[in-house]
């Protein structure tokens, strides 16, 4: 599997965009929810996330 890395943070950058720019009040009130949520509990979203993204790579 050949993983063409630009590529990867291009389109990492592009959604991570979309966020703000197209709903920027909505996306200040995450970031600050999450900045007030505890750690513990951001813990466990990160490794869903990281467990889920894993599997996805994996199963293709």
């Amino acid at each position: 599997m050949d993983i063409d890395w630009l590529k990867l943070i291009a389109l990492f950058l592009i959604l991570e965009g979309i966020g703000p720019f197209l709903f920027p009040n909505k996306w200040r009130r995450y970031l600050i929810q999450m900045a007030t949520t505890p750690e513990n509990q951001l813990r466990v979203i990160g490794g869903g996330l990281l467990l889920v993204g894993t599997i996805i790579l994996w199963l293709n």
